[in-house]
């Protein structure tokens, strides 16, 4: 452990960042599985522009890649059309 005050104010910080992260990540992951689980292609479409905006918080964020975001968001829009 640090002993200099802005190293032990640092280490409080990074804690409550992760655990936010975690929290919108599983968060994200659980609205992306309920999606999934939904047949009707009607209530699919309605819920899809909410999860999506969802995956592109977390991309702003940096809490997944821009790159994992988009990846995601291709196969959802897939799914809806298939």
């Amino acid at each position: 452990m640090a002993n200099h005050k802005a190293t032990k104010k640092d280490t409080r910080q990074a804690a409550k960042r992760t655990e936010r992260n975690k929290y919108y990540g599983k968060t994200t992951r659980n609205a992306i599985r309920n999606l999934k689980a939904i047949d009707d292609k009607n209530s699919f479409a309605e819920k899809l522009p909410a999860v999506e905006s969802m995956i592109d918080k977390l991309a702003k964020r940096g809490v997944i890649h821009k790159n994992k975001a988009a990846n995601l968001k291709s196969k959802l829009a897939k799914r809806k059309t298939a």
